[in-house]
């Protein structure tokens, strides 16, 4: 039997929400299990409505998607967030992803993409290529202040685990990281795992923000 993955539509706009409804729901294994319009209201139907992914509007009233998706992921079994947003790399979207969201979106992406960026987040990846892990260097480059902040299991790292959250700190896939330290792909991954284990994250978004902010990689670095 096919596993149903339930989704949670978060946006001020009704007719937004509608369509996302409808897209989704033209999919077999997925379910619409709730919609909210407002960030309270999201982390209210959250408390006794479990989901595997919501799809979070950034500038809504009562509560932003930005501290709603930091309330969200403060949950226990708290599910994966994907910020849908019309105004691209903005501060509101790097704030999010600091607060826990692992990926986002434009909300005129297409359909198809939608759905795939749904099953990539709750398959238990981070929706984070490489093309957007190297805008989201410029952005730590263009508001670079020099400062740096201690990171708490940096120093656990061995210098393989180090080497492997420097690579993805750079955009790298991980066939392309086990192509720069000659590994296979199946040992990035596990080292990827313990890398995000050890940092106390969750996926590869919040690795990429610890990686600058400790300046373990500094902005400008040979992507």
């Amino acid at each position: 039997m096919t596993r149903m993955l339930r989704v949670v539509l978060v946006d001020d706009q009704e007719l937004v929400r509608t369509g996302f409804r409808m897209i989704l729901e033209s999919e077999p294994d997925f379910v619409v299990v709730g919609e909210a319009a407002d960030g309270r209201e999201a982390v209210e139907l959250l408390e006794r409505c479990p989901c595997d992914v919501v799809l979070m509007d950034i500038r809504m009233p009562r509560l932003d998607g930005v501290e709603a998706t930091a309330e969200v992921r403060a949950m226990p079994d708290a599910p994966k967030v994907l910020i849908l947003t019309t105004f691209d790399l903005d501060d509101y979207v790097f704030q999010a992803l600091r607060n826990g969201a692992s990926g986002f979106l434009l909300k005129d992406t297409p359909a198809d993409d939608l759905v795939a960026a749904i099953r990539v987040l709750a398959g238990g990846d981070a929706l984070l290529a490489p093309s957007v892990t190297r805008r989201l260097i410029e952005e730590f480059q263009d508001g670079a202040t020099g400062r740096t902040r201690p990171v708490r299991g940096l120093d656990d790292l061995t210098e393989r685990e180090l080497e492997v959250l420097i690579e993805v700190a750079k955009g790298k896939s991980n066939v392309e990281i086990g192509e720069a330290l000659f590994v296979g792909e199946a040992t990035v991954k596990t080292h990827v795992g313990r890398v995000l284990s050890k940092l106390g994250v969750r996926d590869r978004v919040q690795a990429v923000v610890l990686a600058y902010e400790s300046g373990l990689v500094t902005p400008g670095a040979d992507t």
